[in-house]
């Protein structure tokens, strides 16, 4: 389990769920890793866990807001860590509610979903990325959504739209980061049971969305770790620009 051994990964928005799944398993890997968020207590708990384990890891609580955030958050991953080898832009929520019309949603919670998600994920590959290209060397992945690889009115529309930027943004950055040695990929999850959605999705939903799925389960935390392992890894070193489902096959189903 060394296949990211003394590797630099920095994780935003990893004090629970998916994010914190990828930190200990980076983690479990090898990776000294940097965990980001702005709950304190979850990050500590995150970190604790990873410390049980023997692994290197360091918490950093920030915002994600502006340049000047992601800047000092940078910095000080790489003062106490060394330079980022791997990057995942992870931090992002929905901010409005489901089976909305456009004419409903809020200006304010159409900004708060571009801002918390699109922005953020540029933010944060913007602070990263020279510094890759400098040393001609990286692994970048980011997160969108199955919301964002089909339209469905149960998710709400401007997460799906800021979703979707970022898969183009991915891609877009793979091509100009490639020359350098970069790759950068995009994985794309379903209804995951991180610890929100087993509390706010009720059981006879759940049951109702993996019967929407080939694969007859929904997803775990770990399911989308073990594909951004893969994709952090050298066994993926020709591998970048890919928008990867991991969503038990339920984009298939139309």
């Amino acid at each position: 389990m060394t296949e990211l051994t003394q590797k630099v990964a920095l994780i935003t928005g990893s004090s629970r769920g998916i994010g914190a799944a990828i930190a200990k398993c980076f983690a479990r890997h090898g990776a000294k890793v940097a965990l980001h968020g702005r709950d304190v207590a979850a990050l500590s708990a995150v970190r604790s866990e990873i410390e049980a384990a023997h692994g290197q890891v360091m918490q950093v609580a920030a915002p994600l807001t502006t340049f000047e955030d992601l800047e000092g958050l940078r910095r000080q991953v790489e003062e106490r860590l060394g330079p980022i080898d791997i990057l995942v832009a992870n931090a992002g929520k929905s901010y409005t509610r489901p089976n909305l019309a456009l004419e409903d949603i809020t200006e304010d919670g159409w900004r708060a979903s571009i801002e918390g998600n699109l922005s953020a994920t540029f933010l944060t590959l913007k602070s990263v990325l020279p510094g890759m290209k400098q040393r001609r060397a990286g692994s970048i992945i980011t997160i969108s959504s199955a919301a964002a690889r089909r339209p469905h009115p149960a998710s709400p529309l401007p997460y799906a739209v800021a979703k979707a930027a970022i898969e183009l943004l991915t891609q877009d950055v793979a091509a100009q980061a490639g020359p350098y040695n970069i790759r950068v990929n995009c994985i794309a999850p379903e209804t995951i049971l991180t610890e929100n959605n087993q509390r706010d999705i009720p059981a006879a939903q759940q049951v109702m969305l993996l019967e929407s799925h080939p694969l007859k389960r929904l997803g775990t935390p770990d399911d989308v770790a073990n594909a951004a392992l893969f994709l952090a890894s050298d066994q993926a070193s020709w591998i970048s620009g890919v928008i990867l489902d991991v969503a038990g096959g339920s984009v298939l189903v139309r």
